[in-house]
């Protein structure tokens, strides 16, 4: 039986400049000959080139590979930066996908944020519709059914920094004047917040917004934690799976809101692929665009039907 004290040893000096290489992932060496084959990284640059000097600054992120860390991420299952990071600097096929030698550094979390706020939204939807036209010329975007569900993300902001719209007060200095004008000596947070407890109609985003992120709101999550949050929603094609659309909202949104926004971005995200040939010339995706709507009983409302109808599309 072998031991950990006798496999330990000094790490060698020099290495030989054959080292053997990974196999690789078959998914991501195939992902990487489809990027090839479309000139991935030449777009996302001509895209991106605004935003980096010519001169000044550390070496950067490359537009391409910042991309391929976020499908990293989105395949993977991470759903943080660091997490992402982490995950690229231990595994080798991954270093593979991304292009990064043995002899270089992966790119931390720091880096993938910056890049990530470095570039603007429109540009991060223009890759995104790149891909979709890829899709769609592979012949996997069908377009004429198309389902949303949307899901709860809490923001990165805190319930304990909410101020009052009006006053800009925060919340315990809010609680502290109810205290005072109702007559209670309130002389610490622990009796203020039992105080709080029974009151109704507590939290209201009329009222309250966190002056560090304006666009989260109050909203109860499924656990039954109240926090600040946004909701994301996607349109699929039921057909093939492919993502069309994704829109995000304030928590507090209702879904029969919500999904006349992400029914529209997906009917124009399809009518934008009708015309694209696939690889044999034909054209797959439906020629009068999204005619159906698949959704769950949160969405059902009469409005929403009826906006469904105007637009021509079935329930």
């Amino acid at each position: 039986m072998g031991t950990r004290r006798r496999r330990q040893r000094q790490e060698e000096l020099w290495y030989r400049g054959d080292l053997a290489e990974a196999p690789g992932h078959p998914f991501y060496r195939r992902l990487n000959e489809v990027f090839d084959h479309a000139e991935f990284d030449e777009f996302c640059e001509a895209r991106c080139r605004r935003f980096y000097h010519q001169k000044l600054g550390r070496p950067s992120l490359a537009p391409g590979m910042y991309f391929r860390v976020m499908l990293i991420g989105f395949f993977e299952g991470i759903e943080s930066e660091r997490g992402i990071a982490w995950r690229v600097a231990d595994s080798l096929c991954l270093r593979q996908f991304l292009q990064i030698g043995l002899d270089e550094r992966t790119p931390d979390h720091v880096t993938i944020s910056r890049t990530r706020r470095l570039m603007d939204e429109a540009t991060h939807q223009e890759v995104f519709g790149w891909v979709l036209r890829q899709v769609a010329r592979a012949g996997l975007l069908k377009g004429k059914t198309i389902g949303i569900d949307a899901t709860t993300l809490e923001a990165n902001a805190a319930m304990k920094s909410i101020v009052r719209r009006d006053t800009e007060e925060g919340y315990t200095e809010y609680l502290q004047r109810l205290a005072e004008t109702a007559g209670l000596e309130a002389t610490d947070e622990a009796s203020l917040r039992r105080m709080d407890r029974r009151r109704k109609k507590k939290g209201s985003n009329e009222e309250w917004v966190n002056p560090h992120d304006s666009e989260a709101e109050i909203t109860r999550l499924k656990n039954g934690r109240t926090a600040l949050a946004y909701k994301a929603e996607h349109a699929v094609d039921m057909d093939t799976g492919a993502i069309v659309a994704v829109t995000t909202h304030g928590g507090a949104v209702g879904d029969t809101t919500s999904v006349r926004e992400t029914l529209a971005a997906a009917g124009e995200a399809v009518a934008e692929q009708i015309a694209e040939p696939t690889g044999n010339g034909k054209f797959k995706v439906n020629a009068k665009g999204v005619e159906e709507l698949v959704a769950d009983k949160g969405y059902h409302s009469g409005e929403m039907l009826v906006s469904a109808l105007e637009s021509e599309v079935r329930s």
